[in-house]
Order: structure tokens, then C-alpha cells, then sequence
């Protein structure tokens, strides 16, 4: 907070193709009182996601963007600190939709409340969140990597990459992770365990495909599109798999975004190749955490986070997140 004022950060208009730098607003309104069933919220932490960038485009999504002069869209967590909600009491911890503010009034069936002991309730915005659910349900449901197979992933050392990654590992796959540089590709080989990583800023995308992926791939999850996708199209097997979860490389231009030129080994390698966003699997969230909390708290899978201190230099966190500056997942703390 600033002078112990609310604060938001609005959208002032759809930024177009480019940075959207210039559509940021920091305001100060007050808060309305809370209402039957609504309770007041103390932001604490805002998750930054490569999505919002298609929140604040106007085109035909999964969910209706930001409308001009709205709180920016994202995902907070923060502590109750008035309650007119049965089912919320002043000091649960909850996460839900927030926007980018310091606090907020929200209905109570918007929130979820979160919280387990020993764990940090940020951890709720990262690997034991969304990203992480994303990650899992993406690699375990829909992608289903078996024993041997050769599974690629593309921005694998972020928040969504890194948990489908050692997904696929822990189920016994042979797994290649592509990022930019060599701190990322180093974590990815080092601290995770993946069996070979591909600088996408340094390495020959197609050579180094060939090199570590002999067999062909059997596997693709991708969460960048353009020029990547195209690489792994290259190398797919008979009958592999694709989970699209993204296409960073195209979010700055979703009227200009164009599909590979070799999509047509979709048909004739027989191609599986199927998108999904998190409401495809909000009901089944308790499934996910089954497995991303023993998983985590044994070791066998690790999470890690970039934090930005300061809600006024959420322009910087939104750029990182598209000029990969992060190391793991990007997270705004507030206070």
C-alpha cells in the first residue's frame, strides 16, 4: 500500500501488437463495505502469468478481457480481514481471482480457502496453484508419458514446464527440456534430473532435436508455439502426442499469430494434438494437489520462484515474464 491507501493497477486500454508498457495505472479508490456473503481481502501475493497477456487482448479467448479502466486480471492470494461469509472467518488464508490491488471485496464462492501446515500460503500462487495443476493435469491426463518414451517440453524451467516435466520423468520417460540460456538449461539437467536440455537462444533447434532425440519424439508439451513447435513437428513419431498448453512466442501479436508450415505431419504421421486450459479441470483441483503435495513435501519433485517486491513495479514483473528474465515462477509480493 501507499499512505495506507488501497491501491490497483489498472488497464487503461488494449495495448495492441508490442509492449504494453504504456497501459498501466496505478489508482487509489476506496473500497465499498462488504455485503451478505462477500468478505474483505488483504492481497499479499499476485501470481504473473504469460496469460494475462491474453487478458488484456481483445480477441476471442477462453475468458472475456480486461475492459479499459478495469483492475488488471490475476490470480492473488492474501488473508481475510472482514467477513459477512458463512463459510470465511477473519484470518483464513484464500486465493482465488483477485486482480493486481491490495485488497479487495469478493463474494465468498469466488475464493477458495487454502492452507496446509508447514506450507507457505504463497505456495498456493506456484507449484501447489494453478501453474502447478496446469503443469500436471496437462502432462498425467492428457499427455499420459510411459515408461521409455521420449518426451520433450518447451519453456520447461518455468512454473508450468518444470512440473510437467518431472512428471514425465517420474513416470519413467526419457525427458528433453528447451529454455533460454544456460542457468535454465543447467537447473533443468542439474536440479531436476531431466536427461538433456536445448538452449533455444544458443543451440541449433533442429540439430540439437536430432542429437538428444534419436528415437524420434513420442511426446511434444508445448507452451510456446512458432518456430519450436515447427523443430518438434520435424521429429514427432508415428502416432505421438501433442499438449498444447501455450504459445508465448505469439502472445505479443494474436492477430498476426501463424501456424506452422509443416502442420500437415499432424496427418500424415497420425498426429494427437489437443489444447486445454485450467477450466477444463477446476472440479478436479483436490486430484492434483493428492499428487503435487506428497510429491513436493518427498522431494521427488522441486518448485522454484522469482519474487518482485512492490505492487508499483508490476510493469517490470509483466515484461519479465515475456523477456524470460524469471527463474521459476514469477510472483508479485505486495507489501
Amino acid at each position: 500500500m501507499t499512505d495506507n491507501k488501497p491501491v490497483q493497477i489498472r488497464m487503461s486500454d488494449y495495448p495492441g501488437k508490442g509492449n504494453a508498457r504504456n497501459i498501466w495505472r496505478i489508482t487509489h479508490d476506496p473500497l465499498r463495505s462488504i455485503e451478505e456473503g462477500e468478505v474483505l481481502v488483504r492481497l499479499d501475493y499476485i501470481s504473473i502469468d504469460p496469460g494475462m497477456r491474453g487478458w488484456i487482448t481483445n480477441k476471442r479467448s477462453y475468458m472475456p478481457p480486461v475492459k479499459p479502466g478495469g483492475v488488471m486480471r490475476a490470480f492473488g492470494m492474501g488473508e481475510v480481514l472482514e467477513s459477512r461469509a458463512t463459510g470465511l472467518a477473519v484470518g483464513d488464508q484464500v486465493t482465488g481471482f483477485t486482480g493486481v490491488q491490495t485488497h479487495g471485496v469478493f463474494k465468498q464462492e469466488s475464493l477458495r480457502k487454502i492452507g496446509l501446515p508447514g506450507v507457505s500460503p504463497h505456495m498456493f500462487l506456484s507449484g501447489l496453484g494453478m501453474t502447478g495443476y496446469t503443469g500436471y493435469f496437462g502432462m498425467t491426463d492428457i499427455g499420459q508419458p510411459q515408461d521409455g518414451e521420449t518426451v520433450v517440453v518447451s519453456a520447461a524451467s518455468g512454473a508450468v514446464g518444470s512440473v510437467a516435466a518431472q512428471a514425465a520423468k517420474l513416470a519413467g520417460a526419457r525427458v528433453i527440456g528447451i529454455a533460454g540460456g544456460s542457468d535454465k538449461c543447467g537447473y533443468l539437467t542439474d536440479e531436476l534430473g531431466l536427461d538433456a536440455a536445448i538452449d533455444y537462444k544458443n543451440d541449433d533447434i533442429n540439430a540439437a532435436l536430432s542429437a538428444n532425440c534419436p528415437d524420434g519424439i513420442d511426446l511434444y508439451f508445448d507452451n510456446v508455439g512458432g518456430d519450436i513447435l515447427s523443430a518438434v513437428l520435424n521429429q514427432m513419431n508415428y502416432k505421438g502426442r501433442i499438449v498444447v498448453c501455450g504459445g508465448i512466442s505469439q502472445y505479443d501479436d494474436f492477430a498476426s499469430a501463424a501456424g506452422p508450415a509443416n502442420f500437415m505431419t499432424v496427418v500424415t504421421h497420425s498426429l494427437t494434438m489437443r489444447g486445454f486450459t485450467m477450466r477444463d479441470y477446476m472440479h478436479r483441483v483436490p486430484e492434483a494437489l493428492e499428487w503435487l503435495v506428497p510429491a513436493w513435501t518427498e522431494g521427488r519433485i522441486k518448485f522454484r520462484e522469482h519474487i518482485v517486491e512492490g505492487i508499483e513495479n508490476f510493469p517490470d514483473a509483466f515484461d519479465m515474464v515475456f523477456e524470460g528474465k524469471n527463474h521459476g515462477k514469477l510472483l508479485l509480493k505486495i507489501g
